[in-house]
């Protein structure tokens, strides 16, 4: 069984904050057109997280394809994930900060995760009971923990 293990927000907030500023400068030399948003628990401030980093790589819908190729030539692909017409990912775990890179296609059927921080953001109750997902989760299955999370954010996302 694969655990959960959550750290507070302001253990790794520098961390997390240098790590992006890094890959931002690679992924904007690599796709100068992508729109690149810190994206996960890590960008919402108070929640707690696994540490790791999430970025949401924006781009074109008619520069997916490129896009994708330019990634895959420069990240390990995310075999745990989906990958459509619209939405692919990428990983580095091994990485002091483990990163996880998600590209999607502007208006996508996946263009969500930039919008679903925002929302917990301008929301103290949404963040709070989000957190309380996490708390409720620490040392439990991740399999399990994924499943309610992707519950709470399909409710947060539903009126999109």
């Amino acid at each position: 069984m694969d655990t959960v293990r959550f750290h507070g927000y302001e253990e790794v907030r520098e961390r997390v904050e240098a790590a992006f500023r890094e890959h931002h400068a690679r992924l904007s030399e690599l796709l100068p057109y992508a729109d690149i948003q810190h994206v996960g628990s890590t960008a919402t401030p108070g929640v707690r997280t696994k540490g790791d980093l999430d970025i949401q790589v924006r781009v074109p819908p008619e520069r997916f394809v490129e896009a994708e190729a330019v990634l895959a030539g420069a990240y390990a692909r995310n075999e745990q994930s989906d990958r459509t017409g619209d939405f692919a990912s990428f990983q580095d775990e091994t990485l002091p900060v483990p990163l996880g890179i998600q590209l999607t296609a502007m208006g996508g059927s996946c263009d969500f995760f930039s919008e679903a921080r925002d929302r917990l953001r301008a929301d103290p109750a949404l963040m709070a009971e989000y957190d309380a997902l996490k708390a409720r989760w620490e040392g439990g299955d991740m399999k399990a923990y994924r499943e309610e999370k992707s519950a709470f954010f399909a409710k947060l996302l539903g009126s999109r």
